[in-house]
């Protein structure tokens, strides 16, 4: 895989072209990665893979005019036909009063902060086969699990650079370990199935896969012979590894993008009290070994820690360049690039602050409930705040968890279900979103 300091004079070469080719400004983001990964089922190697890629994008602006492009092809003659090709592109674009790059006033500008996002542990195939075979083995001999999906491992190596013609040429890479099990539980109808899945920046903050394997096989376990639950409202308790996901609805809304277009069920409540007045929700982009760390955003704007929720309101929306000029505001660091294509917004490391409560003491006046594992379904309406998904848990009855339960969908909407928030104080910081677990009373449980 190439460095960064390849990449970004790749980057620069490239933008340099688009000038000479016409254009009146240009960006160039590079990305590379490579990675392995190895799976077995049952005790067996099932597959090795390896992989590498690299690609170039372009984006050049004539006017208020814009195109983007992007290759595999660094060939000399190959990057000087791109140049050529985006700029007549862009000649011939619809003009976007809001699009452009970032300003060299709000560009990032001293040294790199140190996020330790790269480990120079390389397991190979070998590691990762055993790696893999570990993982499934603790798995399987949690008592009354039946068949395996498999265990996998993998490692990586990634790295972006961004140049623009406004003065920005930064880059970065990371490295990635992941170690998996997905096994069954049960015997002909009565089977189920669940996973557990842990990443890390370096393999040595991956939990070991005895610890992983056993949580596949006990969720797998725990979810044989499920129920149903009686119809109607009731507490909803979300277990963190679905909590997350309400983050990501939260962030969604707050996308500058969204609310310029109006398309969002946050869009005029910025001063509105969303949340219980103790709530927090906290985004920090530069946390150290963070799976979503990053330095700069896709625009080579610096990314910041911030609060996203404080006292229960909103602080602001998330932007990119085109939703700030739009909206008339300033520059967040949350454009989120990919090699082609205008950049969009996205959430860095993001956590729901934990409550004091224990998850036991959250459930303990529930005289009927649900405690949710598993959802499935995008019933989710950006624009008005619906909610409702399929839904696979546990049964709650008086505050003791009663029993698994399947087939059964909740329903709500996103601003009720935000007010109605509580956390326990369970929150661990080992994924790329984190959250503790959740009540939510007042949902809408549809059963048998």
């Amino acid at each position: 895989m190439i460095d960064t300091d390849t990449a970004l004079a790749r980057c620069q070469d490239l933008v340099a072209l688009a000038r000479r080719m016409g254009a009146d400004a240009a960006d160039a983001v590079a990305r590379a990665d490579s990675s392995e990964s190895v799976s077995v089922r049952l005790g067996v190697l099932e597959e090795v893979e390896r992989s590498e890629g690299e690609e170039i994008g372009l984006r050049v602006f004539v006017g208020k005019r814009s195109a983007s492009i992007h290759t595999s092809d660094f060939a000399p003659e190959g990057l000087r036909a791109l140049a050529e090709r985006a700029v007549e592109m862009a000649r011939h674009a619809p003009e976007d009063a809001y699009a452009g790059l970032a300003g060299a006033d709000a560009l990032m500008t001293g040294d790199l902060p140190d996020l330790d996002l790269s480990d120079d542990s390389e397991p190979g195939p070998e590691k990762l086969r055993e790696m893999a075979l570990a993982v499934e083995d603790a798995a399987r001999a949690v008592e009354g699990v039946t068949n395996s999906n498999g265990g996998g491992a993998s490692s990586g190596r990634s790295l972006v650079a961004l140049v623009t013609s406004e003065g920005f040429a930064r880059g970065y890479s990371g490295s990635g370990f992941s170690l998996s099990a997905n096994v069954i539980a049960g015997e002909g109808s009565t089977m189920q199935t669940d996973y557990a899945t842990r990443s890390a920046r370096h393999l040595a903050d991956l939990p070991s896969a005895a610890e992983i394997g056993r949580e596949a096989g006990e969720r797998a376990v725990a979810k044989v012979g499920p129920g149903s639950l009686p119809s109607g409202p009731m507490p909803v308790v979300f277990d963190p590894r679905i909590g997350a996901g309400l983050l990501g609805h939260l962030a969604g809304a707050m996308s500058g993008p969204a609310i310029a277009r109006k398309s969002s069920f946050l869009f005029g409540r910025e001063d509105v009290a969303l949340f219980d007045s103790a709530i927090r929700i906290v985004e920090d982009p530069l946390r150290a070994r963070g799976l979503r760390s990053r330095p700069f955003d896709g625009e080579g704007v610096a990314c910041t820690p911030r609060n996203l929720v404080e006292g229960g309101r909103i602080t602001g929306w998330l932007t990119n360049v085109a939703s700030a000029r739009q909206l008339g505001l300033g520059l967040t660091g949350h454009a989120a690039r990919s090699s082609g294509g205008a950049p969009g917004v996205s959430l860095a490391n993001g956590h729901l602050e934990a409550g004091s409560v224990t998850p036991a003491e959250l459930m303990t006046d529930i005289a009927d409930g649900l405690y949710v594992t598993g959802l499935f379904g995008q019933g989710v309406n950006m624009v008005t705040g619906d909610y409702s998904r399929g839904a696979t848990g546990f049964r709650i009855r008086n505050g003791e968890i009663a029993g698994p339960v399947a087939e059964i969908t909740i329903a709500g909407n996103l601003l009720d279900m935000f007010r109605a928030m509580i956390p326990a104080n369970d929150l661990e910081m080992d994924r790329a979103i984190n959250v503790p677990t959740i009540r939510i009373d007042g949902m809408t449980v549809a059963g048998e």
